[in-house]
């Protein structure tokens, strides 16, 4: 069996860009082989938009991901856990928020960091959430006039 110098090229090309994009959906998806951070848990009302590997966002500034999320069967709210880049320290007294892109855009989650002088340690619950807000059901509030 021979093989010609053209399909030795040809088989070097297609596996050059087969790796070329492997590298490019791990980059793009923020697929980490090692953790180098710490999680914390928070239980959320409503996670509308959120799935596992969203941004967590501090000052707009990406600080970790949400790692799991899991529907807590005693208290319908759902159990999610977010790893956070070490080094950064967020405030026990911090919230958690799902928030908005805008009209068009996808939900992150949002630290609005609290000014206590004591941090969370890894493992710690953020108690103080707030969930997504439906855009169609504030739409529905405006449209019929409730003011609930």
């Amino acid at each position: 069996m021979t093989h010609t110098t053209t399909e030795v090229i040809v088989g070097g090309g297609v596996l050059a860009a087969a790796l070329a994009f492997g590298l490019y959906a791990v980059q793009t998806t923020g697929f980490e082989l090692g953790s180098d951070g710490y999680e914390l848990t928070a239980s959320f009302r409503s996670l509308e938009g959120v799935t596992v590997g969203t941004d967590v966002r501090l000052a707009g500034v990406k600080v970790g991901t949400v790692t799991s999320i899991a529907l807590n069967p005693e208290t319908y709210r759902a159990d999610t856990t977010v790893e956070i880049k070490d080094g950064i320290e967020i405030p026990d007294d911090s919230a958690i928020v799902i928030a908005s892109e805008g009209l068009l855009g996808g939900n992150f989650v949002e630290i609005s960091p609290g000014g206590s002088l004591f941090y969370y340690a890894p493992g710690d619950e953020i108690l103080d959430t707030q969930g997504a807000v439906s855009l169609v059901s504030l739409l529905l509030k405006f449209v019929t006039g409730e003011n609930e």
